[in-house]
Parts: C-alpha cells; sequence; structure tokens
C-alpha cells in the first residue's frame, strides 16, 4: 500500500508540470511514449534550458546511453567535444578544448579520471524522412579508462546499452584498447569501433581494421573512419549510434528505480549524484532511499546535464541526470549504489560492491605544524573521493600523518598531485606498500597493510604468506621481446600469453606480484623499449610466497616509516641498497650515525656515516703524547654522550630516493 501511495504522489507531480506545457495532455506526460512526433520540441540552443515537459517527449525508445572508450591518447575526449558541437551542445570555438575534463591532474596527463555526463539532443533524418524526422535523445557518459578505476567504468558500463571504441589509425590497438573492450563486452554492450585520427601521415586504417578481426573479431566493414581533429567522418557517428546501440530497458509504469554512476561535493549544494533512471520516474520533491545504506533523502533537485546542470524537474525511464537530496558526504553515495522510492520495496540492481583497496601509503606533512592543513585538504579532497581509505597514524620518526588506502599507483598518483595542486598541500608520502596476509602457527591469519604494524613476536612464529597479484599485459614492436622477458623475468613474474599482433608488435601476459610493480616497473618497461611498450593490468588471485619484514635502523633505533616487506631472496641486495641511499642524503651530525637493515634480529646491511670532528690538537704545538690522548679520549666521551641524547634528522628526500629503490631489480 506504501508503494502504491507514493506512486501516486509521483504521479501528482508529473501532472503539476504537464501544467507548464499546454499543448501536452497529462495522460501523455505520464506515459511519454504515447506522444506523437509532431509535438517536437523546440531546438535546444547552447546550454538553454530544458523543462520536464520536453524530457516527456523522449520515451525510452528515443533514448540512447553509450560511453566512449579508449586507450590514452588515442583522442576520446576531443571526439567527445566534436559531438557536444555537432549537437548543439556546446558552441564551436567556445570554451576550453576536452570539454568534460575538468580537473588540472586531467588535463596534464590526458586522463579521465572523474566520470561525466552530457545529454545531447539529434534529430536523427534519413533519405526518405523530411524535416518531421524523430528527436533523439542521447546520453554521452564519459568514463575513465584506467583500471585503477575499473569499477566506476563497470558501474557506468552498466547505465550504457552501447560504446564507441576508439583506436588510433597510426598506434592500432594497445594495452587499455583490449582492457576497455572485455569490459565492455562482458557488460553485453553493443560496440561501435570508430578508427580516428585518419588525417595522420602514418595512419593505417586497414592494418587495425585486421588486428580488430583477428583480436576482437570485429567485422572490418563495421568500423568508421573518423578525424576528431579536423571532423572527417563525423556525421556517420551519431546515426551509427541510434542504429546499431538498442533502447534502454525499463518499465515507465514501476516505482522508481536509479543506478548511482558517480557523485561529487559541491560546498554549496552539497553531494551531487549522476543517476541513470532504469524505471520509473524522478520528480523533484520525491522520497527516494539508498538500498545499501537505508537512508532516505528528499529530491531536492534534478535534472540533466546539458552540458552544465540544467535543472528540469523530473527524469523519466531510460534517462541520465543529477540529483540533489541533501546528502553530506561523497561516503553516503556509494557508487553502484540503488536509489528507489522510499518505503517501497524493489530488487537492487546487481554488481554493487565495496572499494577495494589495492596500494597502502603513509601521508605526513613535511612540517609537522602543518598537520592541521594537511588533515583539512585530505578532507575536503575525500569528499570528492570517497574510494580512498584514511586513518589517523602516529610514526616516531615522522610524527602525526595518515595511512591512506587507494585503489591503485595511478589513484594515489593523482591523489597526491591534486593534494599538491588544488589544497597547495607539502607532503611526505612513505613507501608504497600492498595488502598481505600472514599466518601464524596457531592458526590465526592476519592481513598487514602498514609494514611497522607487523611486530616481530618471538612467540608467534609465521608458517605462511600470500601476496597479491595481478595479471598484466604488454604490447611492444617485436624487436623489445627479449628485454621485456627478461625484466618480467627479475620481477617474479609467471608468463601466461605471447602472440603476436601483427608483423611488427608483440603481446605479452604475464602473472606479476603487485608489488613488483608499483614503484617503477612501468619507468623502466618504458626506458627499455624506447617508450613504444604499452602496459595494462587487472586483479588476481593471492599466490603464496617467502616474504619477509626488513627494518632500517639507525643507531640501533628502528624507523617505522621505512620498514618494508620484501621477497626473501631479494632482501640483502634491497637493504644494502636501501642504506647506501641513505647514506647518501642524511646530513652528518656531530656524533657517528649508524645505519644498518635488519630482518628480525639479523643485520644484512650496514652503513657508518663518520661524525663532524673538531681538530682539538690544532693548539698543541709539542709536548708529550699523553696530553694529545687526553684530548683525544676526552672529545671521544663527548661523541658518546651525544650519540645517546641526539637524534638523526631524515629530509625529505631521502624518502623520495627510497621509493627510487627498485624492489625487484
Amino acid at each position: 500500500m506504501a508503494g502504491a501511495a507514493a506512486i501516486q504522489r509521483s504521479a501528482r507531480r508529473i501532472a503539476r508540470y504537464a501544467a507548464a506545457a499546454p499543448s501536452l495532455s497529462r495522460s501523455a506526460l505520464q506515459q511519454p511514449g504515447r506522444l506523437l512526433s509532431s509535438q517536437a520540441s523546440p531546438e535546444h540552443g547552447p546550454r538553454g534550458a530544458v523543462s520536464g515537459s520536453e524530457l516527456a517527449l523522449y520515451p525510452p525508445e528515443r533514448v540512447r546511453n553509450f560511453s566512449i572508450i579508449a586507450h590514452v591518447d588515442h583522442g576520446k575526449s576531443t571526439l567527445a567535444d566534436r559531438l557536444l558541437e555537432l549537437t548543439g551542445t556546446i558552441q564551436k570555438g567556445h570554451g576550453q578544448p576536452q570539454y568534460l575534463d575538468k580537473l588540472q591532474v586531467e588535463r596534464e596527463r590526458g586522463i579521465t579520471v572523474k566520470a561525466q555526463t552530457a545529454t545531447m539532443f539529434y534529430r536523427y533524418t534519413t533519405a526518405s524522412q523530411d524535416s518531421d524526422a524523430p528527436r533523439y535523445l542521447l546520453n554521452l557518459i564519459d568514463t575513465p579508462g584506467h583500471v585503477d578505476f575499473s569499477y566506476e567504468v563497470s558501474r557506468s558500463l552498466a547505465a550504457c546499452q552501447g560504446a564507441l571504441l576508439v583506436v588510433d589509425a597510426a598506434q592500432g590497438v594497445q594495452a587499455q584498447t583490449i582492457a576497455n573492450f572485455y569490459l565492455a563486452f562482458e557488460s553485453n554492450l553493443s560496440i561501435i569501433p570508430v578508427i580516428n585520427k585518419i588525417d595522420q601521415p602514418t595512419a593505417d586504417p586497414d592494418n587495425v581494421k585486421d588486428q580488430l578481426k583477428r583480436l576482437f573479431d570485429i567485422d572490418p566493414s563495421e568500423a568508421l573512419l573518423t578525424s576528431a581533429k579536423t571532423g572527417k567522418g563525423l556525421e556517420h557517428v551519431l546515426p551509427a549510434v541510434i542504429e546499431r546501440i538498442p533502447s534502454p530497458p525499463g518499465k515507465c509504469d514501476s516505482p522508481v528505480r536509479m543506478l548511482l554512476l558517480d557523485s561529487y561535493y559541491d560546498e554549496y549544494k552539497g553531494v551531487i549524484c549522476h543517476v541513470a533512471v532504469v524505471d520509473g520516474a524522478l520528480c523533484k520533491g520525491d522520497k527516494i532511499a539508498s538500498a545499501a545504506t537505508g537512508r532516505a533523502y528528499e529530491v531536492l533537485d534534478v535534472g540533466i546535464m546539458h552540458p552544465e546542470l540544467t535543472p528540469t524537474g523530473v527524469l523519466y525511464t531510460g534517462q541520465v541526470g543529477y540529483v540533489i537530496s541533501g546528502m553530506r558526504s561523497t561516503k553516503e553515495a556509494r557508487i553502484g549504489d540503488t536509489l528507489h522510492q522510499a518505503k517501497s520495496t524493489v530488487e537492487p540492481l546487481p554488481g554493487f560492491k565495496p572499494a577495494k583497496h589495492m596500494v597502502f601509503s603513509g601521508l605526513y606533512p613535511a612540517d609537522g605544524s602543518d598537520f592541521e592543513a594537511l588533515s583539512y585538504a585530505i578532507e575536503k579532497l575525500t569528499c570528492n573521493d570517497a574510494s580512498v581509505s584514511v586513518t589517523k597514524e602516529t610514526s616516531n620518526a615522522l610524527g602525526m600523518g595518515f595511512r591512506c588506502g587507494f585503489l591503485g599507483l595511478l589513484h594515489m598518483d593523482v591523489f597526491h598531485q591534486r593534494l599538491e595542486q588544488e589544497y597547495g598541500a607539502q607532503v611526505i608520502s612513505t613507501i608504497p606498500t600492498v595488502p598481505y596476509i600472514f599466518e601464524y602457527g596457531d592458526g590465526s591469519k592476519v592481513q598487514v597493510e602498514n609494514p611497522a604494524a607487523l611486530a616481530s613476536n618471538p612467540g608467534k612464529r609465521v608458517v605462511a604468506c600470500w601476496e597479491p597479484t595481478v595479471i598484466a599485459t604488454i604490447i611492444i614492436p617485436s624487436e623489445y621481446v627479449g628485454p621485456v622477458i627478461m625484466l618480467c623475468s627479475e620481477r617474479r613474474g609467471e608468463q601466461l600469453e605471447y602472440t603476436f599482433i601483427d608483423a611488427q608488435r608483440a603481446l605479452l601476459k604475464y602473472r606479476l606480484p603487485l608489488k613488483e610493480i608499483i614503484v617503477d616497473f612501468y619507468n623502466e618497461l618504458k626506458g627499455i623499449t624506447s617508450g613504444y611498450a604499452t602496459f595494462d593490468y587487472e586483479d588476481s588471485e593471492y599466490q603464496q610466497s617467502d616474504l619477509v619484514k626488513m627494518d632500517i635502523l639507525l643507531n640501533g633505533k628502528p624507523v617505522d616509516a621505512m620498514a618494508t616487506i620484501v621477497h626473501n631472496q631479494k632482501a640483502q641486495r634491497v637493504g644494502r641498497e636501501l642504506v647506501e641511499k641513505l647514506k647518501k642524503f642524511i646530513e652528518r651530525q656531530m656524533f657517528e650515525i649508524t645505519i644498518q637493515a635488519a630482518i628480525g634480529s639479523k643485520v644484512i646491511a650496514r652503513e657508518t656515516l663518520s661524525a663532524m670532528r673538531k681538530n682539538v690538537l690544532a693548539k698543541c704545538y709539542g709536548g708529550d703524547i699523553t696530553r694529545k690522548k687526553k684530548l683525544l679520549e676526552k672529545q671521544k666521551e663527548g661523541k658518546k654522550r651525544m650519540k645517546r641524547v641526539g637524534s638523526v634528522d631524515i629530509p625529505q628526500e631521502a624518502f623520495h630516493e627510497l621509493l627510487k629503490v627498485s624492489n625487484s631489480k
């Protein structure tokens, strides 16, 4: 009964929007599929206002939801710009290029970090149609392309029915092209291949068609040849979207059910959620609830991104837009969650799961007095990135700080860069670690995210260790196969696949420990292949391994922020490299500094930083040798006293250099 009453209240609100458009009947607004094409809405100018009654002109049959997926720098954002211009959503020549990339870090790196949505209106005409041709509502969902954000991508693709697979006509299929294709393929999307950048002198579209056929079994005749830069061939893209991508399934007369695609925090409006309406209709003033948290909210505003926030007051079945409901934190807006009519029972949409953190790192202020400023910056930044886990921790060497968990390496780098660019925070980051599992002799297991937390307890003996692994895909020119195979073998890799894409390029698949690739693997891979390698990876299972905890000691005292977990076979070499690096960057003191790497009570590497020494014999111009010995002994005793009470300051550069010490060369 409560669900029926909620549906009746929604119907009354929809009827109120009908009053704003006298030419449309209220029954037509409640069932938008019955509207005739002769009741076409006026042309929507750039950034023009769109009312709820105009959205009613687009039943699910006239809606297409699609995404653009591509490898980095294959022209995805430029193609999105051209489509927005082609439909009049933005004006050509106005605004910034890569319009949907809002963040500075996205522009600098050429990647998409936050998913963006844009609604376009397009009149689809054929040779047999005139000006009465039907208009379509097209929702472009621009998703991140990197594997670190694969869960967000999978949730965004769940709101789509098709995808444009963009491939560079000169570079061909790359590592992330393969990963993104299979992500879309597993989501049962209709895939339209788009070969971009055909205006380049080195473009070879026929070779790219052969690669698509060989790798993905895509018919070469289905590929569209375009140049997003010059506009060549773009007139075929949107008609292909309408013809080849199915309309969204959904029931117009069911209680509202929405998929939460993404969210971000606005200081004035609170949390703004991007949603796709799967069933029913959503109106301003409705009461909605979260299937994941059970909390209820009132819809304060609802609309579409055209391309900025455009209030419409209502969203219908199959449409994508935004909802403002008074949420205070993005932690309440979990990506992949199902939002539904409050006080009604609906089946949650499949696929929701919490974020899985794969890389952990400690963040400390460069100046200890800046802890409150760093805390404020992290709090603000996590309002827009709920997938970061943050807990406070204390280090004997670095003071108060935070232990942060990230989805992957790129996610960690982007978070650090945004802290510096957007909030001016100067931070020291500790060596990145991955979550290990240790089993003790009594059968108990513990997951270790911070190596310093793994206590050396003589009463509990470690009997087994497990570490996370990844499946890495590497595409390289064939002349570099030998050095890359050697690199992967040194990183404890297990070869899974070795094939040739064509006469010039090879594809390698390896199972690698995640620990081996989190610092400098990609840089070294780029170095030995002259920059031609492309690399991508996906999470795999845990594997048993021989791991040990290695401590760094200064004058016999362990530095918890420098503790790390390494493979037993490489511990001695890594320890030697670490102490040699520290000797270069720690400043000399008035007393001797002993730098040691130790596993348990066994020291495996040692360096000594000699003390600065005053020449106490300068005033002795002769005389008995016992006088000189007395002065030297007195100086020696003073040095011992200073060593007992003195502290060693570890500079920020030392931590940065430790990050460069490979754990697997």
